[in-house]
């Protein structure tokens, strides 16, 4: 059995007790992967962090991503990866890191090192002696962002946060730590629209914060952009609140109870002047504004209706095409 095999084997005797896997979905990050790979090097040599794996999960690359990451493997024993058929999403990349990692504790980190692997001491001391099960990090500021984008990542937590039970804390990143049971409960949820930042607070379990600095990535460009991050904020809603629809239902009713009113200040001003010609551009107007509302909240109700019938396929929440 040559090195490479004996280290192997030695992460799968320690995986009850001792490992900690890292989980780190990468979508054409072949630039970023040896800056990640050189940090976790020194992090190993750190106490308490010398037992560590490192699952890439290459989420349908179209650049040379995978052949990096095999090239880490081939070097590193402590490096295994998961391979997807095609990009399923971060949600389904995590999920399959997730279902992968063998570790007492498994952390969810991005490879473009704006989460700092040097966190993960202190993030270990909370769950190894403090009795936490889950170890949260928030950026306590976003220098560096787009002014607009900073803009709406704020009014978008505050939104969610009132139209929902579940709290999310504002500058949460995906980079937690978690105990083997929260990641246990974390995949026994059945459900295939996913929506990581809700679930992580839904399954509860006592979690301590960690704030930091906003970190600029170490190379390439950021894959989110403003649309991509605005359609999974609408997912994040609709996943963890059914307040639109009552914000429809009580909008609807609002307008019904106005149009009424508008329709008789109508018939008793005919009655009185028959002037009816005189009220054409008020009437369009209202057509146009009531249409406009109608499509809208029809618009609400498509989109819960296209999350049952996605759950109701039971597609699964990604395919893996090779694995190590």
């Amino acid at each position: 059995m040559n090195n490479e095999q004996s280290e192997g084997v030695f992460f799968v005797e320690t995986s009850v007790s001792e490992l900690i896997s890292l989980v780190v979905p990468c979508y054409n990050e072949q630039t970023t992967i040896p800056f990640f790979i050189e940090e976790i090097l020194k992090l190993k040599k750190l106490a308490g962090c010398e037992t560590l794996e490192v699952v890439f999960v290459n989420d349908g690359s179209t650049d040379d991503t995978l052949s990096v990451i095999r090239k880490c493997r081939a070097d590193h024993a402590f490096v295994r990866y998961v391979s997807l058929s095609r990009n399923f999403g971060k949600e389904g990349a995590i999920l399959a890191g997730l279902r992968a990692a063998r570790g007492k504790w498994v952390a969810v980190m991005d490879a473009d090192l704006q989460d700092p692997p040097m966190l993960l001491p202190e993030m270990l001391k909370a769950v190894r002696d403090e009795d936490y099960d889950c170890v949260g990090t928030r950026r306590v500021n976003r220098a560096g962002e787009p002014v607009l984008r900073s803009l709406f990542a704020r009014a978008f937590y505050r939104l969610i946060n009132s139209l929902s039970e579940v709290k999310l804390v504002d500058g949460a990143r995906d980079y937690k730590l978690l105990s083997r049971k929260a990641v246990d409960a974390l995949i026994s949820l059945p459900e295939n629209n996913r929506f990581s930042k809700g679930l992580y607070e839904w399954v509860g379990f006592r979690t301590k914060w960690i704030e930091f600095e906003n970190v600029e990535r170490v190379s390439g460009e950021t894959k989110w952009s403003f649309w991509k991050l605005f359609k999974y904020a609408v997912e994040g809603i609709a996943s963890f609140s059914s307040a639109p629809l009552l914000v429809s239902v009580f909008l609807g009713m609002l307008l019904s109870f106005a149009s009424f009113i508008a329709i008789l200040f109508l018939c008793i001003r005919q009655m009185l002047y028959h002037a009816s010609v005189n009220g054409w551009t008020s009437m369009v107007c209202i057509i146009i504004f009531l249409s406009g509302v109608q499509l809208f909240f029809i618009g609400i109700l498509g989109l819960y209706l296209s999350k049952v019938y996605a759950e109701v396929k039971k597609r699964p929440a990604y395919i893996v095409a090779e694995e190590s």
